[in-house]
């Protein structure tokens, strides 16, 4: 007798597939980074030094999706490796340390982003001009819809609880 689930669909789930492409984006950019011996979430630090030039490491960290700890050990690893650098002393009046790109870390990103271009371009290969614009239209508004409400909390499960979902 097979069991009954009332969870939810899969198939149907736009969070599910959502997941699912976030996934597959994320090894498609681990594998075009690979041989420049970046990660994406240092591609995404080189990016957003580009782009962003003085961030603090909290700015970063949000900007490239991982905690302020794990952003100063990225960061140590690319001053390391000679791709950024930062002052040996905070700035007059300041805590913040901004790194910013080297010589060196330019060049590694201008090839990065050919390679990250490439896979963003791979990823809507089948959608054209309008439909890439609907999608991230409609993206925009999923992320607003959850930044402006929390979820509610199902049934039967207690305030504080330590259930997984």
């Amino acid at each position: 007798m097979g069991q009954i689930h009332t969870g939810v669909d899969l198939d149907a789930s736009l969070g599910y597939l959502l997941k699912q492409a976030a996934s597959t984006l994320r090894s498609s950019m681990d594998a075009a980074l690979r041989p420049l011996g970046l990660t994406v979430p240092q591609y995404a630090c080189l990016e957003l030094l580009a782009q962003r030039p003085g961030l603090s490491n909290s700015e970063l960290a949000r900007g490239a999706f991982v905690t302020r700890q794990s952003m100063n050990v990225l960061l140590h690893g690319l001053e390391r490796d000679g791709l950024v650098s930062r002052p040996v002393e905070p700035p007059t009046g300041g805590r913040a340390m901004p790194a910013q790109l080297t010589k060196l870390g330019r060049e590694r990103l201008t090839v990065a982003s050919s390679a990250a271009q490439a896979v963003e371009e791979q990823m809507h290969a089948r959608l054209d001009a309008d439909q890439q614009e609907a999608l991230r239209a409609l993206l925009t508004a999923t992320i607003t819809a959850l930044n402006e409400s929390p979820a509610r909390q199902p049934t039967g499960i207690a305030e504080g609880s330590a259930a997984a979902p």
